[in-house]
């Protein structure tokens, strides 16, 4: 299929960008206006994103200039023909009508989603766009990356979402070009209202304020997320024996007290992930010297990732205590504000609550966060032989800039190795 080009009317090298030809779709959405007035502009750069009911397709230029003035906005709806925008353009008479010419030849678009096939790069220059779908360009503008800078592994060039994410984690990411992201606003054809009866509500404070948080944390990390399962059939068994020397009653220590200390002894020996980076481009990362680990608490208010201070040096049942209160604290909001940062890395628990894997998303400016699910009885293939083992599904998220698959993993290995083995009756409780 012929790639989707733009209409024009040349007059005084003045140039009008208009909507191509795609086929029978009519009054389609503009979703996303990609240039700016003054902007210069390269052959293939996207100008506009249309969405129909089926899918959504970039409309690249089809020449190179200055944006004069943009016709388009969100939200308006655009058929074949519509003008785009004015481009002030330096190509030459000839070459104009020759692209002309060419563009009335070319085929119409049968179907919207496959409109985004590109031209084949014989020559890549780094003015000229890269081939790529609009799902990995979205993907590149959601990450701030340039894409013109990241190069394709698919043929001609073509740039997949995979090529992104290993732009950003390679050294080279230091330098690229990060673009600044605005919300886009899209409007609604309809009111919520007018569909039945609704309620508003006012968004609770403690979510409002972590919303920022969350989206700079997607936005500026680049997350990976590593899944495993940690034989927890000793910690479990050693947990259940526990009893007061003195009364004779048992004690209850919630599992999360042994992760905690496990995971400390993790980020001992792993001090990457006990970092944070406060700017990639000085190409500096801050090592903590202190294990404050952070506890995702679940409250009517939202979610509050209040800090246990100096967990290395605390017993088990001390920290069990110490998550009690802390979690009371936070549910009647009177935790200190001061308590919710500096921390080393997070532990977020559903397994009170239930389900398994899942991807955390990272507490910046921490680098790693741990997230953990219901414990259940598996049969295990073990010396030989099926055993009924109590394991734990863990999920750990990891920042991909500073921390690699291979160190995450071995994280990952040392954390099982201290859960099980009977790291617990090491432990003082």
């Amino acid at each position: 299929m012929a790639t989707s080009q733009c209409l024009l009317n040349y007059k005084m090298k003045e140039i009008d960008i208009k909507v191509p030809n795609i086929g029978d779709f009519t009054d389609v959405e503009v979703i996303e206006v990609l240039v700016n007035e003054g902007q210069d502009i390269y052959k293939n750069d996207p100008l506009i994103t249309i969405e129909s009911d089926k899918s959504s397709v970039e409309i690249p230029s089809n020449f190179e200039g200055k944006v004069k003035s943009l016709k388009l906005k969100i939200g308006d709806k655009v058929s074949e023909g519509d003008l785009i925008l004015k481009l002030e353009s330096s190509s030459s008479d000839s070459k104009i009508k020759e692209e002309t010419k060419i563009e009335k030849q070319s085929e119409p678009i049968v179907e919207i989603k496959q409109a985004t096939e590109q031209i084949s790069l014989s020559e890549k220059k780094i003015k000229d766009i890269s081939s790529a779908s609009p799902k990995a360009r979205r993907f590149a503008r959601e990450l701030g990356v340039n894409i013109n800078q990241v190069v394709g592994s698919e043929k001609d060039g073509r740039v997949i979402e995979d090529d992104i994410k290993k732009f950003v984690s390679s050294k080279s990411a230091n330098n690229y070009e990060v673009k600044e992201i605005k919300p886009i606003k899209i409007k609604n054809e309809y009111e919520h209202a007018d569909f039945g009866k609704v309620e508003i509500k006012d968004i609770p404070r403690v979510k409002k304020l972590a919303s920022t948080y969350l989206t700079n944390s997607w936005t500026t990390i680049p997350h990976v997320t590593n899944h495993d399962e940690a034989d927890i059939t000793e910690m479990e068994s050693f947990r259940s024996s526990l009893k007061d020397i003195y009364t004779g009653e048992k004690i209850k220590i919630t599992p999360l007290a042994f992760i905690i200390k496990a995971l400390v002894a993790s980020l001992k020996k792993f001090p990457n992930f006990n970092s944070s980076i406060d700017e990639i481009e000085s190409g500096k990362m801050t090592l903590k010297k202190y294990y404050h680990v952070g506890i995702a608490v679940d409250t009517p208010n939202g979610l509050m990732v209040p800090k246990i201070r100096d967990a290395n040096n605390k017993k088990i049942s001390f920290i069990s205590k110490e998550l009690k209160q802390v979690s009371e604290l936070c549910r009647n909001l009177k935790i200190d504000k001061k308590e919710l940062f500096g921390g080393s890395m997070t532990i977020t628990s559903l397994g009170g609550i239930g389900g398994s894997f899942f991807t955390p998303i990272i507490n910046y400016p921490e680098v790693a966060i741990l997230g953990v699910g219901r414990s259940e009885k598996k049969q295990v293939f073990l010396n030989g032989k099926f055993q009924t083992r109590t394991m734990l599904p863990i999920s750990l998220s990891y920042d991909h800039r500073i921390i690699d698959g291979a160190e995450a993993a071995r994280f990952n290995n040392d954390l099982k190795e201290n859960l099980g083995n009977n790291f617990a009756y090491k432990l003082a409780v």
